[in-house]
């Protein structure tokens, strides 16, 4: 295939972006998807629960992929956890970090910041109204994830099919697809819909590279379609695979409770119990809908070019 202007913005061969997923977007997963010609994303906690060592260990991890692959890679930042502080943000600056992805949180808030250091910005946007702003204040790509995706979501639970081709026609900059695309399938669905490139977190968690607790990788591998489930809705919408805790959550949402008395529930340290301990019945075990197609692991540069492969082969026969 062409390649997009998100290859042209970014300096990849393909318009493939790893999603930024917290505690297990290490350097070895990034590095595997740019060296095989998507775009790896690394996150500042990634094997770092401990909030208070994530400057170091983000800088850590950045020499590691620079060690790793001589391909871009990106790092990923939640407003949500970072606000106004720029500690991690300036650590990736001075570490020669090109590329972010942020998402939960206003793109007024950095965005400008980073253009002035020479950083490439997308933005994580849910709505047309979202993108729209993240245009107006100079991102270079919005990515539109639907809320098939796994972990926060937006409580306008637009769908992907549904956000992607308004915010298409609603911008100028490139628009990427987030949410629901773990194959060529979905890769090929979302440049149909105007996409210029997707962006896949939950197929890249059952990989060689990627840190995750093997009890992590094994409960995708065996989701189906209706594994996964949105809780938290009177909080953040989150979704992830159904246990014990999701069942917790629903049950007190649906019998009124507070918002804090779902956050005592919510405890910190949840997902760091899932992801990197392997507690799949009391840990939030995050994930997209989508786990439910994924059936075994692969190392990350061969999801990267089996999707590629399957595009040529798809759009083939799309002209039969």
């Amino acid at each position: 295939m062409k390649k997009t202007r998100l290859c042209q913005l970014l300096g990849i061969e393909h318009p493939i972006i790893q999603g930024g997923m917290s505690l297990i977007a290490s350097a070895e997963l990034a590095a595997a998807v740019s060296n095989a010609g998507g775009l790896g994303i690394i996150s500042p906690n990634a094997r770092e629960p401990d909030w208070g060592k994530v400057a170091h260990n983000l800088r850590e991890q950045i020499a590691k992929a620079k060690g790793l692959t001589d391909k871009p890679f990106g790092v990923n930042f939640s407003i949500q956890l970072i606000g106004e502080d720029r500690t991690l943000i300036d650590t990736a600056i001075e570490q020669g970090v090109r590329v972010v992805t942020v998402g939960a949180g206003s793109p007024a808030l950095h965005t400008r910041y980073f253009k002035e250091h020479g950083v490439k910005v997308l933005h994580v946007v849910a709505s047309v109204r979202h993108a729209k702003r993240a245009e107006a204040e100079g991102v270079d790509a919005v990515i539109a994830e639907g809320y098939e995706s796994g972990g926060l979501n937006s409580p306008d639970e637009l769908t992907t099919f549904v956000l992607v081709p308004q915010v298409v026609d609603a911008v100028d900059i490139p628009v990427v697809a987030a949410g629901g695309i773990a194959d060529a399938r979905g890769f090929v669905a979302a440049l149909a819909l105007g996409a210029e490139g997707v962006q896949m977190g939950t197929r890249f968690i059952p990989t060689r590279e990627c840190i995750a607790s093997e009890n992590y990788k094994k409960a995708i591998l065996e989701a189906i379609d209706t594994s996964t489930v949105i809780m938290g809705r009177r909080l953040i919408p989150t979704r992830a695979l159904k246990n014990e805790l999701t069942k917790e959550v629903l049950e007190k949402e649906a019998a009124g409770a507070s918002p804090q008395e779902l956050l005592s529930i919510l405890a910190p340290g949840l997902t760091a119990a899932a992801a990197l301990e392997g507690d799949m019945v009391h840990g939030q075990v995050l994930s997209g809908a989508v786990a439910g197609m994924i059936n075994e692991i692969v190392s990350a540069g061969d999801v990267v070019r089996s999707i590629m492969e399957g595009y040529d082969r798809i759009v083939a026969g799309l002209k039969d």
